[in-house]
């Protein structure tokens, strides 16, 4: 039993003497976690940060199972799966390493240049009326069907359960018929080809080629674009944490590699990334 456990948690590989840490989960965070991976084995070549995605509940689950080290989140631990972990002899700790601006994407041709969220959830949720864009008074140059094409995420993303809990309520469901997307880069890769669609993904995944909206909370308010000085300082109204999770407080060579992380280093790394760091950070 023991030696199958070796296979999940922070290992010694004896043919290579390398410590390998599994770390999984979120997909919005997994381009900037491969990127920390890749520097931090130039720092400790005798640590192997081995990085998958997945979604943030793939790996939580990870987590509640024991089979990893390190679970990448961008939505926090039900207490229902904490107390799952706990169950299973597991004491996840939270760790945040940065923050997230949720962004509204949409056609580069669409004329919408903000949505509050009454409009936003008149577009995502179950029983919004917004189903064409004409709904909202646009007309969307190349969209003939003047149908909203909604994009989504599936429901293990944390992506999904933070826009759905921010957005459209706790109780609030995603309407039917949404085209939900495995990763972050496949909801703007589908919202940059599709004149009629809008879609939700992270700051990060961002191109030339793909608008952003303004979002305001309510009608009136004045709206807040996307950016990292916007997530970091939280004006942004779809602001998140990023965060990682621990099998309790990390030690040795997990605790070495969490503290890189955190530092100006990694932050610096994380901000080139775009994401906003958890302090103000000086970056070359």
């Amino acid at each position: 039993m023991a030696a199958a456990l070796l296979l999940f948690s922070a290992q010694t590989v004896n043919a290579a003497d390398r410590t390998v840490v599994q770390n999984k989960g979120s997909d919005t965070l997994v381009n900037v976690a491969q990127a920390w991976a890749e520097e931090y084995g130039k720092i400790d070549s005798k640590v192997a940060i081995a990085v998958s995605g997945g979604g943030s509940g793939t790996g939580i689950a990870a987590m509640i199972n024991g089979t990893v080290d390190i679970a990448n989140a961008s939505r926090k631990m039900k207490s229902k799966e904490i107390k799952l972990a706990e169950k299973k002899g597991q004491s996840p700790i939270e760790h945040v390493v940065g923050y997230d601006a949720l962004a509204v994407f949409i056609h580069s041709n669409n004329p919408a240049t903000e949505f509050n969220y009454d409009q936003l959830k008149a577009v995502f949720a179950r029983g919004g009326k917004a189903t064409k864009w004409s709904d909202l008074g646009l007309s969307v140059p190349g969209c003939k069907s003047d149908k909203i094409v909604v994009v989504s995420r599936q429901n293990n993303s944390g992506t999904y359960a933070y826009f759905k809990k921010a957005v459209l309520g706790k109780k609030g469901k995603f309407r039917q018929g949404t085209l939900d997307m495995h990763g972050s880069k496949d909801v703007v890769d589908l919202v940059e080809k599709t004149p009629c669609a809008i879609g939700y993904s992270g700051l990060a995944y961002a191109t030339d080629h793909i608008k952003m909206a303004c979002i305001a909370k309510q009608a009136g308010e004045t709206c807040v674009n996307p950016s990292v000085s916007t997530a970091s300082d939280r004006s942004y109204p779809i602001a998140r944490p990023l965060l990682m999770y621990t099998n309790g407080e990390p030690a040795g060579k997990i605790k070495e590699y969490m503290d890189w992380v955190k530092s100006d280093v990694g932050q610096c790394i994380l901000k080139k990334k775009g994401y906003a760091p958890t302090r103000d950070v000086s970056c070359n």
